[in-house]
């Protein structure tokens, strides 16, 4: 398995990822600094996004899955499914990008 960053560090880095590419990126809610889950809501600005959920691959590295299913779904539908999972862990991230085209800025493969 390979070692992963901090939840804190990574999240840093994403949100200066999406900066470079001039796409605003906003930490939404803080969870536990060292071993907190990350939780990724894109918002096209139309009314619907897609939220980005992590696991693991049969190797140990980290992938991406589309928690709310391979179509953006509408706003309030994303805003429940965080809800939902952050009644469930108190120490998750969640991070909200903003870009019309969906773009995640997520480096480790999307599932």
């Amino acid at each position: 398995m390979k070692p992963t960053l901090k939840a804190e560090l990574w999240v840093k880095a994403l949100i200066r990822r999406c900066a470079a590419q001039n796409v605003p990126a906003v930490l939404v809610r803080r969870g536990e600094g060292s071993a907190g889950s990350v939780l990724i809501k894109v918002s096209r600005l139309d009314d619907t996004a897609t939220v980005y959920s992590p696991a693991r691959a049969g190797d140990g590295s980290r992938i991406w899955l589309r928690a709310t299913g391979p179509e953006p779904v509408s706003e309030p539908d994303a805003e429940a499914y965080i809800a939902r999972q952050e009644s469930r862990d108190p120490d998750i991230w969640v991070v909200e990008i903003e870009d019309r085209e969906g773009r995640h800025f997520l480096q480790e493969p999307v599932d």
